[in-house]
């Protein structure tokens, strides 16, 4: 079972209990579900596996972060396929202004030090530095924050138990004091090389943006780049040497529309606008007002589709002619801006002046 079957099991049953509780008819009424499959469902059993892996959680101290829970990733949830669940060894925390910053295991000295500068300067704007603390451009984004004073944030590909590599052992429990290292596969899993590629998705998908450094045109970050397009983030790229292949890929995204960066600053100003926390009270209605007026003709299609009854997130796929990744996207960023609230079960309404 997929994690978006798994997702959309939750939000119509709302429990796990529930969707235990429930018949085969129930399952299969859902869609994409057919009779073998919900039966397994129903009739699960808990696995040694299972057991083993919660017991390495409670000793050595992680913490399960699930669809439901309140500290699982706002921005995570908003993608396609968010994982059910999340080993986390250190804090989330509840911040969404997160920026992811990858690039080449084999930088140069100019790309390590560019990306240590850089992200320090970004945590010492409050910034959290999302990266997956291989080799290279990674460490160096993970120690820059650090050395800022910030939180960052690591992404495995393997299980929290194989640390990889294992020259970053320290920089491993670092991170954990100073934010989270975070995985969705089973703590003993090791690291795969098939898996990389799969946790790229929650690199971006937990981050605001992306930030792309010295990468070749066949490098791995280049799918963090498009993970980060598809779920309608920014992408950024540090510009390196023309003589050089090893940003051959990066200045590719320039081309492309990726915004160049040289320091902090050209980050911030692009998500200045929604990396404010949205409000829980009043709304103000001149402000209201302005965030309206302002909107895009795609931001403006969507608001126009919502009304003050909520909609669930199935309708607007109908109602709306864009990819379901582009709309979420629009919806966080609406949401983000105090113009839009989302309801439990995928069910959003609009803010009304």
């Amino acid at each position: 079972m997929g994690n978006r079957l798994f997702k959309l099991l939750l939000d119509h049953f709302k429990t796990p209990e529930r969707i235990l509780d429930s018949s085969v008819d129930e399952l299969i009424a859902l869609g994409g579900i057919n009779k073998t499959l919900a039966s397994a469902i129903l009739n699960h059993g808990v696995s040694e596996q299972v057991k083993q892996d919660y017991a390495i959680v409670r000793e050595k101290g992680y913490s399960i972060v699930t669809l439901t829970d309140p500290d699982y990733p706002y921005l995570l949830l908003q993608i396609y396929d968010p994982p059910p669940f999340l080993y986390v060894y250190g804090t989330l925390g509840s911040s969404r202004k997160n920026i992811s910053v990858v690039g080449s295991r084999a930088a140069t000295s100019y790309g390590m030090v560019a990306t240590r500068r850089l992200c320090a300067d970004l945590a010492s704007h409050g910034i959290t530095v999302v990266s997956g603390m291989a080799r290279g451009i990674d460490t160096a984004a993970h120690t820059g924050a650090l050395n800022g004073g910030g939180r960052t944030i690591a992404v495995f590909g393997s299980g929290l138990e194989n640390i990889y590599p294992l020259e970053n052992k320290e920089l491993f429990h670092k991170i954990a004091q100073n934010g989270a290292v975070i995985s969705e596969f089973p703590v003993l899993t090791k690291p795969l090389a098939y898996n990389f590629p799969k946790r790229n998705r929650i690199i971006s998908g937990i981050s605001l943006g992306t930030v792309v450094v010295e990468a070749t045109r066949k490098s791995g970050s280049l799918i963090t780049a498009r993970f980060a397009a598809e779920h309608n983030r920014e992408v950024f790229a540090v510009p390196g040497n023309i003589n050089s292949g090893k940003s051959s890929g990066t200045h590719n995204l320039i081309k492309q529309g990726a915004k160049l960066v040289e320091n902090a600053k050209d980050i911030l100003e692009e998500i200045l606008d929604i990396m404010v926390e949205p409000d829980t009270g009043n709304h103000n209605d001149d402000k209201l007002s302005h965030e309206i007026l302002s909107l895009s003709s795609e931001e403006k299609l969507v608001w126009d589709s919502l009304s003050s009854y909520s909609v669930h997130m199935d309708e607007l796929v109908r109602a709306v002619p864009m990819q379901p990744g582009q709309l979420s996207g629009i919806l966080l960023g609406l949401e983000l801006k105090g113009l839009v609230t989302q309801l439990p079960g995928k069910f959003f309404l609009k803010q009304e002046q």
